[in-house]
């Protein structure tokens, strides 16, 4: 029965429309290699959604090939790995929209590094072993290094070359941090490497918990977190407004991993490696708040702006994670949904903005009228509320939720100034963009360029998502409270991947 696969389908959907958009040629090859995306990103949304409703009462294991874990390869979706699939899938749809419509044209394959890129962050969610995380990691990297230079220029070679200098580094310190860890438990599936880290004692303790602090680098890296930021902004500034949209989850795989590693290998119940890396979650996240407000408040361009807004959400959401209970893990997976749907809405929105005003293209500088001027201011300034956190739209929503999620006196002292010092910040910022781009404009003609009905379409559904966050807030928070017990309850998870508890010869 399909239901006996179903974990592994969101991987091979868009594996295999990869493969098949490679091998179309002949006449017209775009039309085809468009009609199998769409369809893939379809099926794929479909099978997310069939996912969240399938592990509402059980966490479900695929081994492949049928062996069994530990020794064998396994995938696992539980709630919060099947969140972040319906997620991937959400956002992925409209991005792919708006890139049929002109944008997949600028380079060579796009619609096929699109789904491999796809199947790289499905593959990071439902892997339930390192290694496979490890390797999940890379195609969604190499991927990525593709897409970054799509379309071509300077300004996007030199922002790729950094990006990928820093994410090979990062390859190899994760490649030294699985050895260390596969030295001193034997094992490298996640649900049984957390229970022989319990164990350990002394010095092999010691070199677990330095395997760990590897592995939180690498992450740091992947999720954009401060100082491991540095390759964030300008790759994301130079790329192409489709690339960038996708590129607002890639930062939250990196949370993801944190999320579940520190949880479930190094949570409460690691025994010596208890609670690994959970203070210098705090305060890292607490400066990548600043400096991403900082920022915000000294870009000249909108897509920098965009950009460190990606940077203040993943240390919003990692701070909040560090806060270690329950209500703090369910307010932090809310924002993040949130963060992900506006920042990839407003990166499609600045690309049509961009184009539409001629040679000022995305600086924040008076320049002439657009041709869907009313248009586009409009979906503009419900993308800047919602991503500032308005009353009652969704930013608003997950900033109370936060805001509520501290508890004792020393996080609100610090936690509560910085997430309202930096809603000010952004105000400001996004006030100051988009009056000079929609207010004070040039006299004389606009621009003629229009972008298609389409196109705005794929905004505004990204819009509507982040807009149905707030209708459905106490849902979605339900949803993400019970995604938080099951975190910190990882034995349901152990037990369902290894049913003797990790017992065995």
């Amino acid at each position: 029965m399909i239901t006996d696969h179903l974990v592994i389908l969101p991987i091979l959907v868009p594996m295999f429309a990869a493969l098949l958009q490679l091998l179309v040629w002949g006449e017209q090859p775009q039309v085809y290699r468009r009609a199998i995306g769409l369809g893939a990103s379809v099926l794929t949304l479909a099978l997310a959604i069939w996912l969240v409703i399938a592990v509402q009462d059980e966490v479900l294991v695929y081994a492949l090939g049928g062996w069994q874990a530990p020794f064998g390869i396994v995938l696992v979706a539980d709630k919060l790995s099947a969140l972040m699939v319906a997620l991937t899938a959400v956002l992925a749809l409209p991005v792919l929209i708006y890139a049929c419509h002109g944008e997949d044209n600028l380079g060579s394959h796009f619609q096929a590094l699109f789904q491999f890129q796809i199947l790289g962050i499905m593959g990071a969610f439902l892997t339930g072993d390192l290694f496979n995380l490890f390797v999940f990691f890379e195609i969604l990297l190499i991927s990525s290094y593709a897409l970054l230079m799509h379309g071509g220029g300077k300004a996007k070679l030199r922002a790729t070359l950094h990006y990928v200098v820093l994410n090979l580094t990062g390859s190899a310190l994760f490649l030294i941090s699985l050895g260390v860890l596969y030295g001193i438990t034997g094992t490298l599936n996640m649900a049984d490497m957390a229970g022989k880290i319990a164990l350990l004692e002394g010095d092999d303790a010691s070199i677990a918990r330095a395997g760990g602090m590897l592995l939180f680098v690498v992450f740091g890296l992947k999720a954009a977190l401060l100082p491991l930021y540095f390759w964030l902004p300008q790759a994301y500034a130079n790329t192409t407004g489709t690339v960038a949209a996708l590129f607002a989850i890639m930062t939250k795989v990196g949370v993801y991993a944190i999320l579940r590693v520190f949880t479930m290998i190094f949570g409460a119940d690691a025994g010596e490696a208890a609670m690994l890396a959970h203070d210098w979650l705090w305060w890292l996240g607490l400066f990548s708040i600043l400096l991403g407000a900082l920022g915000v408040l000294g870009s000249r361009d909108i897509r920098l702006v965009i950009a460190y807004l990606v940077l203040i959400s993943v240390g919003t959401i990692l701070t909040t994670l560090s806060l270690g209970h329950p209500d703090a893990i369910a307010a932090a997976l809310y924002y993040l949904v949130h963060s992900t749907l506006v920042t990839g809405a407003l990166f499609l929105l600045v690309d049509l903005i961009a184009e539409q005003r001629g040679k000022t293209a995305s600086r924040i500088v008076k320049g002439r009228k657009m041709a869907q001027h009313n248009m586009l201011g409009g979906m503009f300034f419900i993308a800047a509320i919602t991503v500032i956190g308005i009353p009652p739209l969704s930013g608003f929503v997950g900033k109370l939720f936060i805001l509520e999620a501290a508890r004792t006196g020393a996080q609100v002292a610090l936690l509560w100034p910085l997430i309202l010092g930096a809603t000010f910040l952004m105000i400001v910022a996004l006030s100051r963009a988009g009056s000079r781009m929609f207010w004070h404009t040039l006299d004389g003609k606009p621009n003629d360029v229009t972008h298609p009905k389409w196109q705005h379409a794929a905004v505004i559904l990204l819009l509507t998502g982040a807009l149905a966050l707030t209708v459905f807030a106490n849902v979605m928070f339900d949803y993400t409270s019970a995604i938080a017990t099951q975190l910190s309850q990882p034995s349901d998870y152990i037990f369902s991947v290894l049913p003797q508890g990790g017992q065995h010869e």
